[in-house]
C-alpha cells in the first residue's frame, strides 16, 4: 500500500485519473505515466473483483497509489476491496453525515471502526506484513466521499466535519443532472455548487476534488482551490484516440460512384 494521506491532508496537489476499462494493462500504463493516483472504478467501470485484483497488481510496480470506487456505501464492499491492497476508496452517493460516519467506520479496524480483520490477504502481504498493517492501516488509508446531489450541498459542511473523511469529491455529471444543468459545468449554478465544496473541504482541513474531462479545465479547477484533481480515463481515451485514427484514414477512402 502507498499512502498519499498526508500529502493530500496537506493541501499538496495530487493529481490522478479514472481506469474504467477493467485492464490491467491500461493499469500499469497509467500508473506509469507520472500520476500521484489512479482510481479503478468498480461504480460504472467494466471491471469486477476478480479484475480488480490484477489491476492492483499492475499498478504495484508503478509510482502512483491504487484507489478503488467501489459501488455503494455498504460495510462489506470496503472490506473486501481494502483487503486486496488498495491505498485507499471513494465512496459514491454520501448525501448525509451519517452516511459519511458509516464509511469512516468502514474504512477503520476496531475500535475506530468495523473493518473485518484478517490476515492472510494481499494488503498486508499475505500474513508477512500484518503487524504493520494493522498498526498503521486507520492512519494511512484515504477516505474519499463524493458530492453528488443537490440536497448534499446543504449538509456539506456537515459531510466535511466527520473525522476521517479526507476528500470531498465533486461527481460533476451526477450533480450537474441534480442541479437541473446536465453537463453545464461553467453554469453560475454549478460554480456557485463548486464554491461550496471547496470553502466546506478548506474549513474542516480537508482536500476538495473533482473529475475533470477535458485538459483546460484544469487550470481554473486549480485556481478555484481543488487539489485532489483527476482528468480523464483510459476508456474515454481510447475512445477518442481510436476516433482520431479512424477519421485519418477514412479521410482517404473514396466516396461511392
Amino acid at each position: 500500500m502507498k499512502s498519499i494521506r498526508q500529502q493530500v491532508l496537506s493541501g499538496e496537489l495530487m493529481v490522478g485519473t479514472w481506469l474504467n476499462l477493467g485492464s490491467s494493462l491500461t493499469a500499469e500504463i497509467a500508473g506509469r505515466a507520472g500520476f500521484d493516483w489512479v482510481l479503478v472504478d468498480l461504480e460504472h467501470g467494466a471491471g469486477d473483483h476478480e479484475s480488480l485484483v490484477h489491476q492492483l497488481q499492475a499498478v504495484e510496480g508503478t509510482p502512483a497509489a491504487a484507489l478503488v470506487r467501489i459501488a455503494w456505501n455498504e460495510p462489506a464492499r470496503f472490506k473486501r476491496v481494502l483487503d486486496l491492497g488498495a491505498s485507499g476508496i471513494v465512496v459514491p452517493w454520501v448525501t448525509t453525515a451519517a452516511e459519511a460516519a458509516q464509511a469512516v467506520a468502514a474504512m477503520r479496524y476496531p475500535p475506530q471502526g468495523i473493518r473485518g480483520v484478517a490476515k492472510l490477504n494481499r494488503a498486508n502481504a499475505f500474513g508477512e506484513g500484518f503487524e504493520h498493517y494493522l498498526a498503521t492501516a486507520n492512519d494511512q488509508l484515504l477516505t474519499v466521499v463524493q458530492i453528488e446531489t443537490e440536497p448534499t450541498l446543504e449538509r456539506v459542511g456537515e459531510i466535511a466535519a466527520v473525522d476521517g473523511v479526507d476528500v470531498l469529491f465533486v461527481g460533476p455529471l451526477d450533480l450537474s443532472v441534480s442541479l437541473g444543468i446536465p453537463q453545464q459545468f461553467d453554469h453560475p449554478s454549478f460554480r456557485v455548487a463548486l464554491a461550496k465544496v471547496v470553502s466546506a473541504a478548506r474549513a474542516a482541513g480537508k482536500a476538495a476534488g473533482i473529475l475533470l474531462a477535458r485538459p483546460e479545465q484544469v487550470a481554473q479547477t486549480v485556481a478555484d482551490g481543488f487539489t485532489f484533481v483527476g482528468l480523464g480515463s483510459d476508456g474515454g481515451l481510447m475512445a477518442e484516440g481510436m476516433k482520431r485514427l479512424a477519421a485519418a484514414l477514412l479521410s482517404h477512402k473514396q466516396s461511392p460512384a
